[in-house]
């Protein structure tokens, strides 16, 4: 059998796989990713694409439609949320594999033919590969986001945005919660896994992201998000006897606990000290505090460096971020439980939605 004819009947046997994008306000970004698609080392007729549009505001959809091979699904919530998207995209699609993204992603080449290699394996649920920033040298926050993106390959507990899910993994799982605003992605892994499927991380990169986050509004903006979410998909993961990012909540809400209580007593102490051995008392009660918060900057250096591949510098400026995250991400947690309490959960509005872009040499 000649080389031509050997490929043709290996590419005879790809499964069709069903790459289902969503996006809010994302015409900045959406050519660019369905572009990475179709560029992709993948049999184009095996390849259908939906589009699932939240009800942008711009031009997203009419983006969408300069390709003929989109299916676009125009949704109109009131409260957009992630789940919602990806549920209208699996579910008014037939193929028995998905592959998940987000519009500012863009495909890796030959990730398809490497992640359908492994789906051959019936105890496998999902697989997913490596996300990488597209310029995490244009902003300290990009460069946050690019060490956070991924974990160790192998065996996985979760998986985040972009992901290869079996169809039958998803219909028995109900797909994703439409309710959450953040979190959905681990959250559905959960239920992936219980329902007795494996989840495997490949050591091969996947997508390329365009986080585009500039100022440290955004950086909290997200960090207070991360925390409800974190408190969002832990209460649903307790419900069902999981321990599943427990410590991750645990440590934020004793780390920042314990700063704001010891603050909060130091300054009162201070405030009603009258005698100067009662306001050096005041003082001492900031260092156990200020130690609890700052453990990573402390403590961590060379697990960091270790760990993350980082230098010395660089094991700083992330010890930084872990030791001061938890404080918008406190914020965040408080908010999920206020708004349980009050029957007001945090919900994404549409007009406030939007997909940024980065370019490069900024």
């Amino acid at each position: 059998m000649n080389t031509i004819s050997h490929n043709a009947e290996r590419q005879s046997y790809l499964p069709d796989i069903d790459c289902i994008l969503i996006g809010v306000n994302c015409s900045k970004t959406l050519s660019r990713c369905i572009n990475s698609i179709l560029l992709s080392n993948y049999p184009v007729n095996k390849l259908h694409l939906y589009y699932v549009d939240g009800g942008s505001t711009d031009n997203s959809i009419e983006t969408a439609e300069q390709f003929s091979t989109v299916t676009i699904i125009a949704l109109t919530p009131e409260y957009p949320t992630p789940g919602l998207g990806r549920n209208h995209g699996w579910k008014n699609s037939t193929s028995s594999l998905i592959q998940f993204l987000d519009s500012d992603t863009i495909l890796d080449v030959e990730w398809l033919k490497k992640a359908v290699v492994v789906m051959e394996d019936q105890t496998i649920g999902a697989v997913l590969g490596f996300r990488k920033e597209l310029y995490p040298e244009h902003s300290i926050y990009n460069w946050i986001g690019n060490i956070e993106w991924n974990g160790t390959a192998g065996e996985s507990d979760c998986f985040g945005g972009d992901v290869l899910i079996r169809r039958s993994a998803l219909k028995k799982t109900d797909g994703y919660n439409e309710i959450l605003t953040g979190g959905e992605d681990p959250e559905l892994s959960r239920r992936i896994i219980r329902a007795g499927w494996r989840i495997i991380r490949l050591d091969a990169p996947m997508t390329m992201h365009d986080l585009a986050m500039s100022t440290l509004n955004q950086y909290l903006r997200r960090a207070y998000r991360s925390g409800y979410g974190f408190a969002a998909v832990r209460n649903l993961e307790n419900q069902a006897n999981s321990s599943f990012w427990k410590y991750e909540f645990q440590k934020i809400v004793i780390k920042t606990g314990c700063f704001f209580c010891f603050t909060i007593f130091a300054i009162l102490l201070f405030l009603s000290g009258k005698s100067e051995t009662m306001k050096i008392m005041a003082f001492l009660l900031l260092i156990p505090g200020i130690t609890m918060l700052l453990t990573p900057r402390l403590f961590k250096i060379e697990k960091f460096m270790r760990e993350n591949n980082l230098n010395r510098t660089d094991a700083k400026k992330y010890a930084w971020h872990c030791s001061l995250v938890v404080i918008p991400q406190l914020a965040g947690i408080i908010r999920f439980y206020t708004g349980q309490f009050f029957n007001k959960p945090l919900r994404n509005k549409r007009s406030t939605l939007k997909t940024g872009l980065s370019t490069p040499g900024s």
